[in-house]
Order: C-alpha cells, then sequence, then structure tokens
C-alpha cells in the first residue's frame, strides 16, 4: 500500500489507521510526501492500493489519480476537497474520503475494498496507457471486457480495444451498473445485448448489435437473465 500525503502529521494518522485497521493483512506501507516521489513508486513497485492526497504541495495528485485509474492498484482519495469527489469518481477511484476523517470512516473505505463493492453510478472514463502515455476512453463507449490474465482488453463500439492495467476483477468493482459479469472472462454492457442464446448442452450465450457472441457461465446465467428482458430469450442448437 502506498500513502502519497505531503503534510507529516496527517500521513502519520493515515499510516497509523492503516496499520491498526488492516493488521496482518497489510504486507508492506509506502509514504510519499512529494507528487515525484508517489509517481516513481507507483512505477517501481506493484501496490494493491493508493492513498492520495489531491493537493501535495501546491501540485494537483489528479496527475497520480490517472496513472492509478491505469495501473493495477485501486485508489481511495483523502482529501479537503470535497468538491473533486465527483471528479475523482468519474476517474474511476474506488472512495472518496473528505478530509477532516476519523478511523471509523477509513475502515468503511477499506470495508468497501474488501467488500468489492463501490458507490455508484461508478466510473465514466478509465485511463489506458499508449506508448508512454495515458489516454481515457469513455465508458459510454466500451461494449464488453474481455480477461487477459492480469490485465483487461476493452473492446469498443467502433471495434478499437485497449488494453487496460486493472484485471476483470479490478475493473469490476470501478463498472457502472448497467454492466455486468456473465462469465468469468467477460463483462459485458447490457444495453448492448439482444438476444440470449440457449443451446443444448446447457450452454448459453448472449448476442450483441454487433452481431458478436460471448458465452455466459452456467452459474451466473440466472442473474444475467434476471437483467435482462424476457423477450431477449431465444433457443438454438449448435
Amino acid at each position: 500500500m502506498l500513502i502519497v500525503e505531503d503534510e507529516p502529521a496527517i500521513a502519520r494518522r493515515i499510516e497509523r489507521f492503516t496499520r491498526e485497521l488492516l493488521g496482518d493483512e497489510l504486507s508492506a506501507l509506502e509514504v510519499c510526501t512529494q507528487l515525484d516521489d508517489a509517481e516513481r513508486a507507483v512505477e517501481r513497485v506493484p501496490f494493491d492500493v493508493v492513498l492520495l492526497d489531491l493537493n501535495l504541495h501546491g501540485r494537483d495528485g489528479y496527475a497520480l489519480l490517472e496513472r492509478a485509474a491505469a495501473g493495477a492498484f485501486q485508489t481511495i482519495v483523502i482529501s479537503a476537497h470535497a468538491d473533486r469527489a465527483i471528479e475523482a469518481f468519474d476517474r474511476g477511484v474506488l472512495d472518496f474520503v473528505a478530509k477532516p476523517f476519523d478511523r471509523a470512516r477509513l475502515e468503511r473505505a477499506f470495508r468497501r475494498l474488501r467488500d468489492r463493492t463501490r458507490p455508484e453510478p461508478g466510473a465514466r472514463v478509465l485511463a489506458v496507457r499508449k506508448r508512454g502515455e495515458i489516454a481515457l476512453v469513455a465508458v459510454a463507449d466500451v461494449r464488453y471486457v474481455k480477461g487477459a490474465g492480469a490485465y483487461s482488453e476493452l473492446v469498443l463500439r467502433d471495434g478499437r480495444t485497449e488494453l487496460h492495467g486493472k484485471s476483470l476483477d479490478g475493473l469490476s468493482l470501478l463498472l457502472p451498473p448497467v454492466f455486468e459479469r456473465i462469465h468469468k472472462s467477460y463483462i459485458v454492457r447490457l444495453d448492448e445485448v439482444t438476444r440470449i442464446h440457449v443451446r443444448e448442452g446447457t450452454r448459453y450465450d448472449i448476442e450483441l448489435r454487433s452481431g458478436e457472441r460471448l458465452p455466459i457461465g452456467r452459474r451466473r446465467y440466472r442473474a444475467v437473465l434476471a437483467r435482462l428482458s424476457p423477450e431477449l430469450t431465444g433457443r438454438t442448437t449448435s
């Protein structure tokens, strides 16, 4: 875990609360007080979580927030700038803890991380690394997401694909409710679905507006069906 906070007293408080709340769950903890140091740290270490202030000696922590959205770790913002909460969620952070905060509020943020839940409505943009730079992809342009090992492949409405640094599990925390996990390897935007195909051998597919078909995991079929209109269900044989 990485704490990015330029006020030493607050950094010590966050560190103390974090160690108390996470205990043995915390394998390592690093503190950075400068944005440059934090940027180097996230390039050097595979952090799971970043606790980020947005005002770092007059510099905008937003630069690191973009890296966080593109990276493999989750971000919890801890900032006095509550007016930036909507902006932060649009960029894909997991939670926004407003200063001043107490131990209980930080505990709720960690609970959200454990429970794999997040405030609605979810991120509106996702950041991806392209040729060493950060590019922003509108979530509204994503048709579905395919697991690619430790990464995820964003499949866009126009047919393009972008590789995202978070796993499918990590992205599932950030996407808005219109997306549904249909398979261990796929998350789909439900308003792209035109039909469900029931095949022999108790196998299921969904068909998208693009004509693509994706598998539905047997254990997920009922949950997917419950979120779609009954008229989308058809029956075909392979």
